[in-house]
């Protein structure tokens, strides 16, 4: 018979039981692995644990190769509307560099099980239909109204965790999301067109990229705790060949052959540009991973609010991108909630940190 005192396993021996009748220890590994993970919060106040300094880093390396990856797209690619093609290269790309890094030592295998293993296979789809999604519900709405549905991202993530990890947030960060969710739509505001089934397949595909930013990080933080370029490694190559047969069946690898023998585009030309472009993504999948498991997947999606303002922003000046006055006022507010929202963390992790000391009665003399 066993007992659970907070969350440790101690056995109580029956009758006629001595110490040798202990499993042992690599029972209690088999029987550990074989459970489901003993407490849903466990290890999903791991943000809290990590340095602000590096935590702050990773971000500053997320948004940096973010934001080069999104102006290079828009110079040197933007006669490439291939999006499954463009992910087929990314994951190529991913799988081949973290390939290379685990020949140079940067990190060894673990060990899977057949349900691991088919864990990240279920991954991989996860992946593929959160782009297929996104590309669907895209053709069916405008521009304008997909980014600002976009915007919440936070909202479900938070929605995930208080519904199946059974976690809470401090008061401040509730309140920060308000203006990161309004203002980054005003940023984005424009025309509003979607239908019915746009509406509803848009907000399925921002439902989908929360449980995939949560899925993410549990994947790395969790019972099986992958390091950020393992899990990169082993769910790249399956990635890359869903968004290859994608690719087929949606007719962009004849359309792209076409383009080349037409003379559009030169295929040097376009074999330089595009290897630029995977080796930038490679970069920005590592910072992506590591930031994910560093700074928490609610700090992921309120980034990818900010980030929106930051393109804009960059684009007045880089691209001559002209703004009115409600999106010159919604970059404004993004940049205060993101302002709350990095106080309400740094609280928590102070808070998360401070030893909790219970009162003791004191005898009377």
């Amino acid at each position: 018979m066993s007992q659970r005192i907070n969350d440790e396993p101690v056995h109580l021996l029956s009758q006629g039981e001595n110490d040798d009748s202990k499993p042992s220890s690599q029972e209690d590994v088999e029987a550990s692995a074989g459970r489901s993970e003993t407490s849903r919060d466990q290890n999903l106040d791991h943000e809290y644990s990590i340095p602000s300094t590096i935590k702050f880093t990773w971000l500053g390396t997320y948004f940096f190769f973010s934001l080069l990856l999104t102006l290079y797209n828009k110079l040197v690619l933007g006669m490439f509307h291939f999006p499954w093609l463009l992910t087929f290269l990314h994951a190529s790309f991913a799988s081949m560099g973290t390939c290379a890094m685990m020949q140079l030592g940067y990190f060894k295998l673990s060990r899977l099980g057949r349900r691991e293993n088919l864990a990240l296979v279920a991954f991989s789809a996860l992946f593929t239909a959160n782009i297929a999604v996104s590309n669907l519900s895209l053709a069916m709405v405008s521009v304008p109204f997909y980014q600002t549905m976009r915007m919440l991202c936070p909202i479900f993530t938070i929605l995930i965790y208080r519904t199946w990890y059974g976690r809470t947030y401090s008061y401040m960060t509730y309140l920060s999301l308000v203006p990161l969710i309004i203002g980054a739509a005003m940023t984005t505001a424009g025309e509003m067109t979607f239908t019915d089934a746009g509406f509803l397949l848009t907000i399925f595909g921002v439902i989908l990229a929360a449980v995939k930013t949560v899925v993410t990080n549990r994947f790395m933080t969790g019972s099986l705790a992958l390091p950020p370029v393992e899990f990169l490694m082993r769910m790249s190559p399956l990635a890359a060949l869903q968004a290859l047969a994608c690719a087929t069946a949606t007719g962009e690898v004849g359309g792209f052959q076409e383009l080349v023998t037409s003379g559009e585009i030169s295929l040097p030309t376009s074999i330089a540009s595009l290897t630029g472009n995977g080796f930038l993504a490679f970069l920005l999948n590592i910072s992506s991973f590591n930031t994910n498991k560093l700074a928490g997947a609610l700090t992921m999606t309120v980034c990818g609010n900010l980030k929106q303002c930051l393109t804009v922003l960059i684009g007045i000046f880089l691209f001559n991108v002209s703004v009115d006055l409600l999106n010159g006022a919604g970059m404004a507010v993004t940049m205060v909630g993101a302002g709350i929202y990095s106080k309400a963390e740094l609280d928590n992790k102070k808070r998360k940190q401070q030893p909790q000391y219970k009162p003791v009665g004191q005898n009377p003399t």
